[in-house]
């Protein structure tokens, strides 16, 4: 053989299994990552950061590699307008969701849209107005908001007279900018005035505001009430958001007693396509909870 045919044979062979090395290394990757999931999953920082890091940017783009086309962060407001915005702008890169963050000084223990007082709507509606600045940096459509805690020297009905007077000024901050306020019924304390699905969904079409909707946690309503494929059907035309965790232990699916596997069935079944929020903690630390975090999600989204 000719020096110039062995040259050009030896060049095309390591050309050849260069090519075949990087799709064996595409389809590992495929392998590994399973592609995109049939509901869209959100995961929050700190899930993926013993490969990506600390840095929530580069855990994005590591959230992105696995299949994952959201996230979440219950905090954003809490960080610099320079970290919203490339947060937002790296979203925007890769086609990915902000899902919900929680409305800053909204209803809480202190300041409960319950009582009725001025001063707790005031710092209700400064949280609304803060919150749009922040949802145009990384372009969020919904934000959590939770009541605040009864005010038991009234009565119920006024309560809730009061809760919703609050929240139909609330969404008219957040209807001009096209912002869907998600009310969350929690589990967390008996003091808390939302706690059920039906109540959020009375308080809901009373508002009457396509700014005002709920945010359906499977893990709080697991505890509270149980029930929940009939009690999300019940209720359907008020849920915008969806977040999960297994219960009990609150970690993620398979981990617990809720069948999520047909949780999620119904989910697609509804023609739901908006965000399912990871809000929950993993069953494992390190590698080998991420491991068993997607492991966890293939197997619930193979329905």
């Amino acid at each position: 053989m000719k020096r110039s045919d062995f040259i050009k044979s030896g060049a095309a062979l390591l050309s050849g299994t260069v090519l075949l090395g990087n799709e064996t290394m595409a389809e590992e990757k495929q392998k590994t990552n399973g592609g995109t999931f049939q509901l869209d999953y959100a995961p929050h920082q700190g899930m993926f950061s013993a490969t990506a890091g600390k840095n929530f940017v580069d855990e994005i783009k590591y959230m992105h590699d696995l299949g994952f086309r959201s996230i979440e962060d219950n905090g954003m407001t809490g960080r610099s307008v320079e970290e919203q915005s490339k947060i937002g702008e790296t979203l925007a890169k890769l086609g990915m969701r902000m899902g919900v963050f929680v409305v800053p000084k909204g209803g809480n223990g202190a300041n409960t849209l319950a009582a009725g007082k001025k001063e707790h709507v005031d710092i209700f509606l400064k949280g609304c107005s803060d919150s749009v600045e922040v949802a145009k940096r990384v372009n969020a459509k919904w934000v959590t908001v939770v009541p605040g805690d009864y005010q038991r020297n009234l009565p119920i009905g006024v309560q809730t007279a009061n809760v919703i007077e609050a929240l139909k000024r609330g969404a008219e901050v957040f209807e001009p900018h096209g912002i869907t306020m998600v009310l969350e019924p929690l589990s967390d304390t008996p003091d808390l005035f939302l706690r059920y699905t039906d109540q959020t969904y009375e308080i809901c079409k009373a508002v009457g505001s396509p700014s005002c909707k709920i945010l359906y946690d499977a893990y709080h309503q697991q505890k509270n009430e149980g029930n929940l494929i009939n009690l999300m059907d019940l209720c359907w035309s008020e849920i915008a958001y969806v977040q999960v965790g297994d219960n009990p232990g609150r970690k993620e699916p398979t981990t617990g007693e809720v069948n999520y596997k047909n949780v999620f069935k119904w989910l697609k079944q509804k023609g739901y396509t908006g965000v399912v929020g990871m809000e929950h903690g993993m069953s494992k630390s390190g590698l080998e909870g991420e491991k068993a975090l997607i492991a966890a999600y293939r197997e619930v989204d193979s329905f």
